[in-house]
């Protein structure tokens, strides 16, 4: 076994045999690692409350076949507002469920590490509902599935009047297409995914649009997500 330093968020904990615990965490090197975590779940463990989903943490471990072995545990980030507000922590979960169903174990992806990091001190400093789902949407882009918003994804057409949303497309669809599939959305909802991924989220998330917009906003980013892992998300349930 080789020895090896990293910083990363905690996905998710499982418990193991009495005593202690199988770690997933997505880091900043190394990608998806799965760890044990021995005795952090004795009274005066060292480390076991630096270990909780959400924290962002530098730790030491030795690679094993199957899993590793996490020996020290720093903790950069708590990120304790979010598991003190159940909105915030609902919406924090689901963002590391869906890093982890994205990433394959071992597959470096600093521009996802980074967006992650990012977007949980973001939920932890200025809550949003907008959070979570403009998440979805960026990390799709990083995946490769940035959605078709100018013009329709079907035909081609840019008249601007496309009014339908498409994930099997990936993307909107002229009032035509529309016609044969997809679910109608408001134009309210389109000019905010435009924003949202034309680089102006910050301006997005200090000017929110109505309720309405925003739920369907997260019902789109959360079924396309959905559709390109080809699983549910547990955690949608809670949103």
């Amino acid at each position: 076994m080789s020895l090896y330093r990293d910083q990363g968020v905690v996905l998710r904990t499982v418990k193991l045999g009495e005593t202690d615990r199988i770690v997933t965490i997505f880091t900043q090197v190394h990608g998806k690692i799965r760890g044990v975590a021995k005795g952090v779940r004795k009274p005066g463990s060292r480390f076991g409350a630096r270990l909780e989903p959400t924290t962002h943490v530098a730790l030491q471990c030795y690679k094993g076949r199957e899993l590793d072995v996490v020996t020290q545990v720093e903790t950069i980030d708590s990120n304790r507002a979010l598991r003190e507000h159940y909105g915030c922590l609902t919406h924090a979960v689901s963002m590391l469920e869906a890093v982890d169903h994205a990433s394959p174990e071992r597959e470096r992806n600093t521009p996802l590490y980074r967006m992650l990091v990012g977007a949980l001190q973001a939920l932890g400093d200025r809550p949003s509902p907008l959070i979570a789902p403009a998440f979805f949407w960026k990390l799709l882009s990083l995946e490769g599935f940035h959605p078709h918003l100018d013009g329709c994804a079907r035909c081609g057409a840019e008249d601007g009047s496309s009014s339908t949303f498409d994930r099997s497309e990936g993307g909107l669809l002229c009032d035509d297409c529309g016609r044969l599939g997809g679910v109608r959305v408001r134009p309210e909802t389109v000019a905010c995914l435009r924003r949202m991924l034309g680089g102006e989220l910050a301006r997005v998330l200090a000017e929110p649009p109505g309720v309405e917009v925003v739920a369907e906003v997260e019902r789109l980013a959360l079924g396309t997500l959905e559709y390109h892992l080809e699983r549910r998300l547990r955690s949608a349930a809670l949103l």
